[in-house]
């Protein structure tokens, strides 16, 4: 997540290393909606079954599912930048080998090769554009963000286009496009230090021996099952041809793109995580059943998998960042185990959906797949009390966010502090800073909260320092007031992906102090971005019952006056 930053590089004006892999990233993400176009396409020109043609996802996420346990050792093994080398070859080929081959069987099997590569893309993308960005931890998000909505949106367009002109055009597409992206990290993603410790090839599935993540594992699982069954079979019902089949799936791209990154940490703010994802599984149930109910009618399967595309959106979001605030094992770790659980719903599906189809007829699979949906519902209710202990900080012995970690020594004296919240950024100093002198103004001591940053995209988590980088940042600004003679202390607030939560978590925390002001820096990932995930600033502001100062280290210091220095010694009353 983002700390409130000083003035911020842009976020798009990033080194080659970043395009490359951003690049990368938008095809990768293209890769479900790609082919979705083009199946029936397929079966027409294979002379294959619907129930054949579905086995495209089916082998693909599949070993992706199998794929997820390993690939974090491999990573850790061989380090990033060889990881996604392999990865992209590994799409290169078996993407290529696909649209040569002329049998649904020999389609089926290279696109489980593709599985492989994607699972070792994907899990390493985010975390070499955030160790390869200039353009700050917040920057690097944005983009990664900006890569994942593109590739949702316009994957089902190209597909349609491509598979216009023929079904094997998609397939060359992504083989071409990847090999661009792969030249172009060879070229210019540099090689990336190892990490200090080795993960297990067995973690995820010893991780998920802890109760809440193999609840939500369950309950993604699920959830796939249902999502997966509507992408492998709504296109038949349609009766369209693959170009307009490209625009009702870029429809229900933009949706999902739009919900997950604009809405769902809206709601999640407003309204809890696991009451937002209730309704929305239950809405999911609701769109199945009605694509079930109006099979015959085309026109009611369009509009159904349109709207789809909301609730899938928010489902995304907001079950992973439920996997991680219930986890207590590392994110990379907890990642592996999540997608693990989720891929095999998603792999199974669309084989299962086509043997009911066969035995039975075309309405069948979509209301299972609306059952799966709402039997996700009790599936996530067993778990409620961990999910709803780790968003109110109540639960023991597990890693409840946010957290606040003391670093130093505590607090002396009853004077009223000023509390200052930084981020880990080349202007934290001056802003630092800037609130000891407020402090000193006010005669009050200082705190510093450093704000630890994390990230929640789709399945994966990723954290721009580690626990003992913010120790040694928040030990500095320490160091640095001391040697000015200004009395500190300091915090390090971690979060999970939240924003907002993370600003009323520090307005508590001042409340507790009785805090006299917050300073913070202005944000550094603009409008756009807080209106998706909540303002920091904005919630702190809404929920702090203190004074709320904003730095701004680009202007000259001017002495306070002597009305808003009685306003400020008289807040904490």
């Amino acid at each position: 997540m983002s700390a409130p930053h000083g003035k911020a590089a842009s976020p798009f004006k990033q080194p080659k290393a970043v395009w490359a892999v951003a690049f990368a990233c938008v095809i990768s993400f293209m890769g479900i909606g790609l082919v979705d176009p083009i199946l029936p396409a397929l079966a027409e020109s294979l002379h294959a079954s619907p129930s054949q043609v579905s086995l495209l996802f089916s082998s693909y996420l599949i070993v992706t599912a199998v794929a997820m346990l390993i690939v974090g050792w491999f990573s850790s093994r061989f380090g990033a930048k060889r990881t996604l080398v392999v990865g992209l070859s590994v799409i290169v080929v078996f993407a290529a080998l696909a649209g040569c081959s002329g049998s649904i069987n020999g389609i089926v099997g290279f696109r489980a090769g593709w599985g492989l590569g994607n699972a070792l893309f994907i899990a390493t993308s985010l975390a070499v554009i955030v160790a390869s960005a200039s353009g700050g931890f917040g920057g690097a998000i944005i983009l990664y963000e900006t890569a994942l909505g593109l590739g949702i949106a316009v994957g089902p367009l190209l597909g349609g286009e491509l598979g216009a002109i023929s079904w094997r055009g998609p397939f060359f597409g992504v083989a071409g496009l990847m090999a661009i992206a792969l030249v172009a990290t060879l070229a210019f993603v540099p090689e990336l230090p190892k990490p200090a410790r080795r993960t297990s090839p067995v973690a995820p599935l010893k991780a998920l021996r802890h109760r809440g993540l193999l609840t939500m594992g369950i309950m993604a699982l699920l959830y796939n099952w249902g999502f997966f069954t509507m992408l492998g079979y709504a296109p038949y019902p349609m009766k369209l041809s693959a170009h307009q089949l490209g625009l009702v799936f870029t429809g229900w791209g933009l949706l999902v793109a739009a919900f997950s990154v604009f809405f769902a940490p809206r709601l999640q703010a407003r309204f809890g995580t696991a009451p937002v994802l209730y309704a929305n599984l239950l809405g999911l149930g609701v769109v199945m059943a009605v694509i079930a109910a109006g099979v015959a009618t085309p026109t009611v399967v369009i509009v159904a998998v349109i709207v789809s595309g909301a609730f899938i959106g928010i489902n995304n979001t907001l079950t992973t960042q439920a996997v991680m605030l219930v986890s207590p094992v590392e994110r990379p770790v907890a990642s592996s185990a999540y997608g693990f659980l989720r891929f095999i719903g998603g792999g199974l599906a669309p084989y299962v959906a086509g043997k009911l189809a066969d035995a039975t007829d075309l309405s069948v699979p979509f209301y299972v797949g609306a059952a799966t949906f709402v039997l996700a519902i009790p599936v996530l209710a067993s778990g409620h009390r961990l999910l709803r202990q780790a968003e109110t900080r109540t639960g023991e012995g597990e890693p409840v966010e946010p957290t606040l970690t003391r670093v130093g020594d505590a607090p002396s004296g009853t004077t009223p502090p000023v509390v200052v919240a930084v981020g880990d950024h080349d202007r934290a100093a001056v802003i630092v800073d800037t609130a000891a002198r407020l402090a000193r103004d006010t005669g009050s001591p200082l705190e510093v909260v450093h704000v630890q940053q994390t990230a929640v995209v789709e399945e994966q988590a990723v954290d721009a320092e580690d626990l003992a980088h913010a120790r040694a940042t928040v030990t500095a600004h320490l160091d640095r007031l001391a040697a000015q003679g200004v009395a500190a202390t300091g915090q390090i607030l971690t979060s999970v992906g939240d924003h907002a939560a993370a600003g009323r978590a520090l307005a508590r925390h001042a409340a507790e102090l009785g805090a006299r002001t917050v300073a913070v820096g202005r944000s550094p990932r603009g409008p756009l971005a807080q209106f998706a995930d909540g303002s920091f600033t904005t919630a702190l502001t809404h929920a702090a019952t203190c004074t709320v100062v904003l730095v701004d280290p680009d202007s000259d210091p001017r002495p306070l006056d002597a009305a808003t220095l009685t306003a400020l010694r008289g807040a904490a009353g």
